[in-house]
Parts: structure tokens; C-alpha cells; sequence
């Protein structure tokens, strides 16, 4: 499994996951993990962070769909947030993913983020 880290921080009392530029068959596990790991800790809603995120292949939108409904079985959701174009947008829309799962644009983001450096306070990295 490739060393990636995603980047994660509570705002508002909701888990935001950042994921990085490409999510694939090799980064995938690492996203389930950070996202299982939230919803048994209780977090029936998760963000996750797409802006910075170039690609996703077929094992990133299958996880992102199972996410969802683990949320939605809970009583939570899963929302992403993403450039309102780009290659990732383009594929959920092709697939009618963008219709099952809530998407915001990235100017809409419903966190501030920490002016503090990657490991400082406010930011915390599962890897």
C-alpha cells in the first residue's frame, strides 16, 4: 500500500477528511480505514475534502458510495466537496454519482482551515 497520508481535522463537531491528488486501487484502503474509523467513533457525517484531487478510479468511487450509505444507514451522510469542474466532478456526473451522493463546491466549504502548518494544531494525519 502506497504511504499516503490523508489529512483530517473536526470542524463543528464533523470529521473532514482531505484526500490527496489521486485516489486508486493502491491509496484506497488507507481512505476506507480513515473512514471506518470515524463512523464506529460515532461520526454518522463525514466531509470529505476533494478539492485538491485530480483523479479517483473505480475503487475510490466504490469506496466513497459505500461511506455513504454506512452514513445513511446511521441516520448521517456523506458530503464531498470538489471543484464545481474538473476531471473528478466530470466522472461523478458521467456516472450519476453526483446525484447520489450531496457534492459542494470548493468555495463552499462549511470549515475553515487551520493557518497552521501540516501536524500543527488543528491538523492531524492518519497514515
Amino acid at each position: 500500500m502506497s504511504a499516503i497520508d490523508y489529512r483530517f481535522q473536526v470542524a463543528r463537531g464533523v470529521p473532514v477528511v482531505t484526500v490527496p491528488a489521486e485516489i486508486d486501487a493502491t491509496t484506497v484502503g488507507q481512505l476506507r480505514e480513515i473512514l471506518l474509523e470515524w463512523q464506529t467513533r460515532g461520526h454518522t457525517t463525514m466531509v470529505v475534502d476533494m478539492t485538491a484531487t485530480q483523479f479517483c478510479d473505480s475503487a475510490g468511487l466504490r469506496e466513497l458510495v459505500r461511506a455513504h450509505k454506512r452514513a445513511l444507514a446511521e441516520g448521517g451522510a456523506l458530503r464531498l466537496v470538489m471543484p464545481a469542474d474538473g476531471a473528478v466532478r466530470r466522472v461523478l456526473d458521467v456516472t450519476g454519482l453526483d446525484r447520489l451522493i450531496p457534492t459542494s463546491p470548493a468555495w463552499s466549504r462549511p470549515w475553515r482551515r487551520s493557518p497552521s502548518p501540516p501536524g500543527g494544531p488543528g491538523a492531524q494525519a492518519l497514515g
